[in-house]
């Protein structure tokens, strides 16, 4: 048997998130066929992240054993070549240490949200970011963001439904930059909770349409509040974009 490491870029929104779902379609569940139609294996795989419906990725990281003989780069082009239409893409297949686990051996994940910021509605953008109309005051944004920076308890930013014994999270950066038209907000921690970047980022376009001054931002973000959170935002402009690991 051999461990693989696998690269996944994926567009999640025909997809109701990476986890497999008994009555919903799943990138996992894709990706799982399409082993089984490759060696004859019925396999499990395990991720760095659990992305939920809508949600996209460059680069996800996800591991599975294959007890069949073959080359790294032959299953990459296997699977490939089983997903077929599907808007999923193994980019790359490399042989891991049988110690290797994509989620536990994880030190860090790496989150992007894009906003598309202007008055014309999105063609190519459709489904792949927030289409936000009126101008953003990224300046505001990238000040009010920095006091997420460090440990704190993030329970205004967490979903009520969110399964993670503790709302501590340390974060471990965050920037706000505009690229044209695209207003992007990225963070870096080890983990975080459900919804919590999309409830930072709701919350960041609060101040960006200075609705909120970034002490506003601030006070609700300590309140330790769920209800003190702004508008979440929705999981089109959002996208695992990498994990660390020693």
């Amino acid at each position: 048997m051999t461990r693989y490491k696998l690269l996944i870029e994926f567009d999640g929104t025909p997809y109701a998130g990476w986890q497999r779902q008994k009555n919903a379609p799943s990138v996992q569940h894709c990706v799982e066929a399409a082993v089984l139609a490759f060696c004859g294996e019925t396999v499990t795989l395990g991720a760095a992240g659990r992305t939920d419906a809508g949600v996209h990725a460059t680069e996800m990281v996800a591991h599975v054993d294959i007890q069949k003989t073959v080359r790294a780069d032959q299953v990459r082009d296997g699977l490939n070549f089983h997903l077929g239409d599907a808007p999923i893409v193994i980019r790359d297949a490399v042989v891991a240490d049988d110690d290797f686990h994509a989620r536990f051996s994880c030190t860090g994940r790496h989150y992007r949200y894009d906003i598309l910021n202007r008055r014309a509605p999105a063609a190519l953008a459709r489904n792949r970011a927030w289409h936000v109309i009126g101008t953003l005051d990224v300046v505001l944004m990238a000040r009010a963001a920095q006091c997420l920076v460090g440990r704190h308890d993030f329970t205004t930013f967490r979903a009520s439904q969110c399964q993670a014994e503790s709302p501590v999270k340390t974060l471990n950066a965050i920037a706000v930059a505009r690229q044209g038209e695209i207003v992007k907000v990225t963070c870096h921690a080890r983990s975080f909770l459900h919804h919590q970047v999309r409830s930072m980022v709701g919350s960041l376009v609060m101040v960006g349409r200075e609705r909120w001054s970034p002490a506003d931002f601030e006070a609700a973000f300590k309140a330790c509040d769920r209800t003190r959170c702004g508008p979440v935002a929705p999981p089109d402009g959002l996208y695992f974009v990498k994990a660390d690991y020693p």
